[in-house]
C-alpha cells in the first residue's frame, strides 16, 4: 500500500494497518506476474470476444477447448471479469412495454371498411444505423422513415 510506511520509526505497522481499516496481512500481500500462458489465453479470450461479443464463457470455453487449450469455465468466467468483458445478450422484460408511452385508442374498431381507400395509415418510426430502431433522445443520431400504409 502507498500509504504505509514502512521505514519510519514513528508507527509500527500494527497501528498504521489499524488507521487505515486494512488487516496486517494485506500489508505483506504482493500480487505476482502473469505467466506468459495466461497471457496468451486472456490475449485468445479477448480476440474470440471481440469476433463473437454474444459468446459467454461457456461458448469461450468450448472454443479454447476446440483449439486445444484446456481451461476451466470458471477460469475463463475469471479472465472475462478481470479484462471487463461482458457477453451481449436480451435483457429481462423486453417483450413489455413502456408505461411512460401513450397508449392510442384504435378508432376503427366500430367502422366498416367498404372500399379501397376509404382509410389510410401512417407509421413513422426512428431508424438508426444499419436499419436497427432507435429510441429518440438527445444526441441520437436517428433518420426519420415514414411509412404510409393502405387498409382495406
Amino acid at each position: 500500500m502507498a500509504l504505509v510506511e514502512r521505514e519510519s520509526g514513528e508507527l509500527p505497522l500494527l497501528q498504521q494497518a489499524e488507521l487505515l481499516s486494512v488487516s496486517r496481512s494485506s500489508l505483506y500481500y504482493h500480487p505476482r506476474e502473469l505467466s506468459q500462458e495466461e497471457l496468451a489465453v486472456k490475449r485468445r479470450i479477448d480476440e474470440l470476444y471481440t469476433q463473437y461479443p454474444f459468446y459467454g464463457s461457456r461458448k469461450i470455453e468450448a472454443q479454447l477447448r476446440r483449439e486445444g487449450v484446456v481451461i476451466n469455465r470458471k477460469t475463463v468466467q475469471r479472465h472475462m471479469r478481470e479484462m471487463g468483458i461482458v457477453a451481449i445478450y436480451p435483457g429481462p422484460n423486453l417483450s413489455r412495454r413502456q408505461h411512460k408511452e401513450h397508449v392510442f385508442p384504435y378508432l376503427l374498431r366500430h367502422l366498416t371498411i367498404r372500399a379501397p381507400n376509404q382509410v389510410w395509415g401512417i407509421d413513422v418510426r426512428h431508424v438508426g444505423a444499419f436499419g436497427i430502431p432507435v429510441k429518440t433522445g438527445k444526441g441520437e443520431s436517428k433518420i426519420p422513415l415514414g411509412c404510409w400504409l393502405t387498409w382495406r
